[in-house]
């Protein structure tokens, strides 16, 4: 009896232990954008109706970075499909980055420096987009 308490404490050891390292991340791991980066937003493309993509902003305080990119999502997700992102400072008058294409996974990532400044984004999936205008102020 004492045995079976013994290995039972062991196997139960040893799954809390396996399922710990299976979550365990670096604290630098890289997302999409790279290291540093955190995700500051998600918005469904389109803003109403059906939604076919997800547009995610990302920012970076060392470098004062925002970092952007545009997922399939449903029947768009993980299919060669039309994709599309672009950001800017606000107000600016022209994107300072911009990706599109016919991508399986995701379009971007993009980037744009905004200290002290707004940015605006814009994605697209298929014939389907969403602005963002002035938004993640710094």
């Amino acid at each position: 009896m004492l045995m079976r308490t013994k290995l039972a404490a062991l196997a139960s050891t040893a799954m809390v232990a396996a399922s710990l390292m299976a979550g365990a991340t670096p604290a630098d791991a890289a997302g999409p954008c790279g290291s540093g980066y955190s995700r500051v937003g998600v918005y469904a493309i389109p803003e109403t109706g059906a939604r076919v993509g997800t547009l995610e902003v990302h920012y970076n305080s060392s470098s004062n970075e925002n970092c952007a990119l545009t997922y399939g999502y449903g029947s768009t997700a993980g299919t060669t499909t039309w994709k599309s992102v672009k950001i800017m400072v606000a107000g600016a008058g022209w994107w300072a980055d911009v990706d599109a294409g016919n991508y399986p996974q995701y379009a971007g990532p993009v980037y744009v420096s905004a200290p002290g400044k707004c940015i605006t984004v814009e994605a697209g999936v298929k014939d389907k987009s969403r602005l963002l205008s002035g938004v993640h102020c710094g």
